[in-house]
Formats: C-alpha cells, structure tokens, sequence
C-alpha cells in the first residue's frame, strides 16, 4: 500500500469502529423518527398531554437506567465499551433486574422520543433498534462473557433475563 493508500485504510477502519457503536444507531434512529414526525406525519397523531407526560416518563426511566449501569461500571472499574472484554461481570444493582439496563434504556429513550415527536409510524423503529442491537452488540458481548467467565456467567444468564 501506498502511504496515502494506507492512511485511507486505517482512517475506513476507524470511522467503521466509531459508527459500530450502540450510540450511533440510537442517534440515527432518533434522527429517522425526528424526521418522519416533522415532515412526513401521514395523519397519525397521539397528541395528548397523557402521551407528552408517558413519553418523558419512559426517557427519564431510560436516562435513568443508563446512569445506574454507569455507575455500576464505573464502581467496578470494568469497562462500558461493547467491543471490548470485562474484568468483571456485575451481577447487582440494576444489573440484578436485566443484563443490559443501557440497551434497555436506550430502546425506552427512543419509544420515549418518539410519542414526544408524535411520529407515531416510527414506532417500528423500537423493534427493530432493539433486533439490531441484539443481533450486533448483545450476543457477541454475551459469548465474550460466557468465554471468560465460563460457570459465573452462566449462573448470572439463568438468573437475570436478557432485556427485563
């Protein structure tokens, strides 16, 4: 490879890392159903003082969950990053209730959005947020564990369910 050729390369593969991060899809699917509400309503509506007061209820929760988990994380001095390896498995706290209180409160920050921008059609996006995240973050943390901490992780798997 040329030098020019290889500081493309490596910056495509940074940039790839940076959008393979849970974050990123949450923004993007914020920005998708912002969009739909704005632009493109087709008549839906569940305007209601009820629905704005459900909607900030579930992005409190959300945020709410997120912090907890942080907290956590940071308590055990084990990392957040998805891509990365754990020195510790955290088995209480919110993480008594789901193993994946970020993911959760992602996907109830986005249900949450989404009643606030009254983009009713872009409710399908919460499922399919929480597929992809599943699919791309979820498993392959899970089998990372289940390598590492092998009987631990299986106790914690039978207890603790997946989402809630």
């Amino acid at each position: 490879m040329t030098p020019s050729s290889e500081w493309i390369h490596k910056r495509a593969i940074t940039m790839t890392n940076y959008l393979h991060i849970p974050p990123v899809w949450l923004v993007f699917c914020i920005f998708l159903a912002w969009c739909q509400g704005r632009y493109m309503p087709l008549g839906m509506s569940v305007d209601h003082p009820v629905t704005h007061m459900m909607a900030g209820l579930m992005i409190g929760a959300g945020v709410l969950l997120m912090l907890a988990a942080l907290v956590a994380f940071r308590r055990h001095k084990t990392t957040v990053i998805p891509h990365q390896t754990p020195e510790k498995l955290i088995t209480d706290g919110v993480f008594a209730r789901t193993r994946n209180p970020i993911y959760l409160g992602d996907a109830l920050v986005l249900a949450g959005l989404i009643l606030r921008f009254d983009a009713v059609p872009s409710l399908v996006l919460v499922p399919v947020f929480v597929w992809w995240i599943e699919r791309q973050f979820i498993i392959p943390e899970e089998d990372r564990m289940r390598r590492v901490f092998r009987a631990e992780f299986a106790r914690y798997e039978q207890k603790v369910r997946r989402w809630v």
